[in-house]
């Protein structure tokens, strides 16, 4: 197998963890979606990372189907497959994509010439992000998101968490302690410390 796409990529790095977690063998080719000869839009139509080309040369591609593939390869499992139990991880893997996504939204508005840029656009990304952490501190509980086991949902929250201190750094932890010491935890594990994207090394 290969995965396609870049260090900074949260998206990708989410799958990475998940590699690592499930100590599955799959070669990480950097890859820029956009770039001149790249190799993304070929195995994605939509020409964005990652992408999962498989064994047989086709290829998987958006970060949920991507776990859910690799998930089904090995054990052991951690994303639920039914019950209440598979509605709550979908939620928290729903709400850390909305964390990336509003992130993302953000880091591109700011990038913007000042001029251009919406400072409506970028309040109500922040705003949505500051939900969603009170949200996920309101819900979180022990050392794990899901009972008492590492799952996905943690794989999903802790990137996004650790992308809002890479590219939207405030200090969110003074106002939400319980999940600042769940991150803390978390973010210790091995896939976590292998796949530090390049500039948010802690010093």
């Amino acid at each position: 197998m290969k995965l396609y796409g870049s260090l900074t990529s949260p998206y990708v790095r989410k799958c990475r963890v998940l590699l690592k977690e499930k100590a599955l063998a799959c070669e990480f080719v950097q890859a820029d979606a956009g770039g001149p000869g790249s190799p993304v839009p070929a195995l994605n139509p939509l020409g964005k990372v990652p992408v999962l080309e498989r064994d047989d040369g086709s290829a998987l591609f958006d970060s949920p189907v991507i776990l859910e593939y690799l998930d089904s390869l090995k054990p052991p499992v951690l994303l639920a497959a039914s019950g209440e139990e598979r509605w709550l991880m979908l939620r928290w893997q729903a709400l850390a994509d909305g964390i990336l996504d509003a992130t993302v939204t953000r880091l591109l508005e700011k990038r913007r010439p000042v001029e251009q840029q919406s400072a409506e656009g970028i309040k109500r990304q922040e705003e949505k992000i500051a939900r969603a952490l009170t949200y996920a501190e309101q819900h979180a509980g022990g050392a794990y998101l899901m009972q008492d086991k590492f799952t996905a949902a943690d794989v999903c929250l802790g990137v996004a968490l650790e992308y809002v201190d890479f590219r939207y750094a405030h200090d969110w932890r003074a106002q939400h302690p319980k999940l600042a010491r769940w991150l803390a935890g978390i973010s210790v594990r091995a896939s976590f410390t292998e796949t530090v994207p390049p500039g948010m090394e802690k010093k």
